[in-house]
């Protein structure tokens, strides 16, 4: 029997395939833009100059200053690049770094956002951002923030590199896991969250062991829009706040981080949610969820532990204090020695194991 339950489908507009980044100008004129400012990191400069001379007399300029976790200083040199080139529209091409850049600058600015992902990042798909100021990451979840059109084309994906794609994927599969004991779950984003799931964990060893396997790349993506479409659907628990407070307290990468730490959350809530577990275990194929998920990283060749991406052993106290501050729901009470447990199994890059509750 369905029980009770709310869904709410976000406005916003994709387009899926390859070869579809020809429709940037296209799209950018059915937003009413007509001076367009493309962001990108440093590392993609040349990508997004090539774009910006395909949208022709659309192509304002290029702010390629983006960075990980959103630091309000960086968007402020963004604001300062939109006026003076006249922009009244952005194009973010790029990763989670340059999506967040584009949803700060609407959420400041109120303009437009096409967003272009070259990853498997799925916060296109979320009113969600988040952004770090001095030291401090914080979430805002608003509508405003929502990218009004996302082009998703499988080309941009094909030269991605066998690590980014296996730590970018596993970050995806994240969105979807929590999904499935969200809350506000609902049997819609269940079912994308086990569909995205199971996509990308049959798309990510393919990937590696062939990377230019367009059929895996597909699949890859299609299974990063559905993650992020449950990441911006319903809410997120433990292993997202851990994440959050990891990335911005030691300013440790975004992918790497929710990659690493990923089976330890779901091991810790696995005793309160054994529905969402049979679930991610049927689309991952494996016999648990959590130690399936450590797997698969380790055959990915991914990091697994917090320290070889530069977490110092003598934060893991501070991250569990953090972590049990400004309440917010799980599915398992939050339990400070537990999660401090939690995090030092993820620094060493131990194998998770279900942590036990308080007496």
């Amino acid at each position: 029997m369905i029980g009770s339950f709310t869904f709410e489908n976000l406005p916003c507009r994709v387009v899926f395939g390859s070869g579809t980044l020809a429709s940037a100008k296209a799209e950018i004129e059915r937003l009413g833009g007509r001076r367009a400012l493309v962001l990108t990191t440093p590392q993609q400069e040349a990508q997004g100059k090539a774009l910006g001379a395909a949208l022709g007399p659309l192509y304002a300029g290029i702010f390629a200053g983006a960075t990980m976790h959103t630091p309000v200083e960086v968007t402020e040199h963004a604001i300062a690049a939109m006026k003076a080139c006249d922009a009244d529209c952005v194009v973010a091409l790029g990763g989670g770094s340059t999506t967040g850049l584009g949803k700060a600058l609407a959420l400041r600015t109120g303009v437009n956002q096409l967003c272009i992902p070259t990853t498997y990042a799925g916060s296109e798909m979320t009113p969600i951002l988040g952004q770090t100021e001095n030291g401090l990451k914080t979430t805002v979840r608003d509508t405003a923030v929502l990218p009004e059109t996302v082009i998703y084309d499988v080309d941009l994906t094909m030269t991605l590199p066998v690590g980014l794609t296996a730590t970018s994927g596993i970050n995806a599969i994240a969105h979807a896991v929590e999904a499935l004991y969200a809350r506000d779950t609902n049997p819609v984003t269940s079912l994308m969250a086990e569909e995205g799931i199971r996509a990308l964990a049959r798309a990510l060893p393919a990937i590696a062991a062939k990377p230019d396997d367009r059929a895996a790349r597909s699949d890859a993506l299609y299974g990063a829009w559905l993650c992020g479409v449950c990441l911006g659907t319903v809410g997120m628990a433990l292993h997202h706040k851990l994440c959050h407070t990891l990335g911005g307290t030691f300013d440790l990468p975004h992918a790497e981080t929710h990659t690493i730490v990923l089976p330890h959350a779901l091991a810790y809530n696995a005793p309160a949610v054994p529905d969402a577990m049979a679930l991610i275990v049927r689309a991952i194929g494996a016999a648990d969820a959590a130690q399936g998920l450590y797997d698969l990283a380790k055959r990915l060749g991914a990091k697994v532990a917090l320290r070889d991406i530069g977490m110092p052993e003598s934060g893991i106290d501070k991250a569990a204090d953090l972590a049990v501050t400004n309440a917010y729901w799980n599915p398992r009470p939050l339990e400070r020695d537990a999660i401090r447990d939690l995090i030092a199994r993820a620094w060493a890059g131990d194998p998770p194991v279900a942590a036990k509750a308080a007496a």
